[in-house]
């Protein structure tokens, strides 16, 4: 039926026993539905009419009814079914969810929380003491889960995390070793098996996780290359957990530098067991190695402190590493396929460097380390940013 003369042509306003005035329209399956408002005026609620007819029409209009889900049972629901997340990750997610995310926003509806309740939560957050690296990570994870709400789930038309620079974070700088620190740090190892670990994880640039998966399937019977396939994470409740390594640029096949494959066929020789599945770093007793029993075996702090580098993390040897290969001017591409970094803003795998390009790293890297056998003087490296850096030991990142 065609509108009266003078009639809008979608939707109707009326003016309520209050004075405000009230937007009515009809959804795409036709039920009338009341703008989530009522206005001071009638042009007011009829230019809110006019809008709300171009979302329909163009396909941007989102269901208010829909909005009012607590996010509490999106997030919980959002964290179980998102795909691909490695267990330490999901772990990750869970404890900044359960710490600092649901018990302060939690019971709120999705289409309740707007731009100004995402500043004042994130202003209670640095308030109370959380750090400004937790806060960020906390902020990109919310951020997260709003973008699945409206650009899969078409819940909300916006997302209201769009506080700026809320999503940053500036770690602390971290000490990078010189190569002779390195090989005082191996040497100081209380237990020799120990030894190699510290010279691996830091000339092969591997991460905990990757270092002590390594299996003698995974290393050169002469040590000229390792190949890392698997990384463990060590999850609350269930221990060590063996998955695949942080990126799919993580999956790389490593060449080792001369300098230090004689200590490696050792090590094979007296520590790791004659099974091509043996690990080729454990504990006493042969099990798989936890960090935290590491650092007490060791005496981790303590022997770091002594060599005049307090809060030195077992990663920095990675960060040293990857600091003493970009010395040697190899490619950018070539160090970040050695790295095992893969670039989160683009879905694509890094072209893989070519075996003579990871075979020059080693052996510049096995000059510096024959320049310090030798008793030549070994300059402090500059920094560089190892972009996972800054999340060793504890949860990590998002969005």
């Amino acid at each position: 039926m065609a509108n009266k003369e003078g009639h809008r042509g979608f939707g109707n306003v009326r003016k309520l026993a209050s004075g405000r005035w009230q937007a009515r329209y009809p959804g795409p399956d036709g039920r009338l539905r009341n703008a989530p408002r009522t206005f001071a005026g009638k042009r007011e609620a009829e230019k809110w009419l006019s809008i709300t007819e171009g979302q329909l029409i163009t396909g941007d209009w989102t269901d208010p009814e829909r909005a009012k889900i607590r996010l509490a049972d999106y997030a919980v629901k959002w964290i179980n079914e998102r795909p691909g997340l490695r267990p330490n990750t999901k772990a990750l997610y869970e404890w900044l969810w359960n710490k600092h995310i649901g018990p302060r926003l939690g019971e709120a509806h999705l289409g309740k929380i707007s731009t100004a309740v995402v500043r004042e939560w994130r202003a209670d957050l640095l308030e109370d003491g959380v750090s400004q690296s937790v806060t960020a990570k906390c902020y990109r994870l919310l951020r997260a889960i709003f973008n699945t709400a409206v650009d899969e789930d078409r819940i909300l038309p916006r997302n209201p995390c769009r506080v700026r620079g809320a999503d940053q974070e500036s770690a602390a700088e971290r000490p990078i070793l010189t190569v002779a620190q390195v090989f005082d740090l191996a040497s100081r190892m209380n237990d020799r098996r120990y030894r190699v670990l510290v010279l691996v994880g830091a000339f092969c640039t591997l991460r905990w996780g990757e270092v002590t998966a390594l299996r003698r399937c995974d290393v050169a019977a002469d040590g000229s290359w390792v190949r890392v396939n698997f990384a463990h994470t060590e999850l609350k409740g269930r221990g060590i957990v063996v998955g695949p390594p942080k990126s799919r640029a993580g999956v790389r096949t490593l060449t080792v530098p001369d300098a230090i494959r004689r200590e490696i066929v050792k090590h094979l020789m007296e520590f790791t067991g004659p099974g091509q599945d043996a690990l080729v770093f454990t504990g006493k007793r042969g099990n798989a190695l936890r960090r935290g029993n590491f650092n007490q075996l060791v005496r981790w702090t303590k022997t770091v402190n002594d060599m005049g580098v307090p809060g030195l993390h077992f990663h920095d040897l990675r960060h040293t590493g990857n600091t003493l290969a970009a010395q040697t001017g190899v490619s950018t591409k070539d160090l970040m396929v050695r790295m095992g970094h893969d670039d989160m803003r683009a879905a694509l795998i890094y072209q893989r460097a070519s075996s003579e390009a990871d075979k020059k790293i080693a052996e510049r890297l096995s000059g510096l380390v024959d320049d310090h056998q030798s008793g030549a003087e070994t300059t402090q490296p500059d920094d560089d940013d190892d972009p996972d850096q800054g999340t060793a030991g504890q949860p990590v990142p998002v969005g």
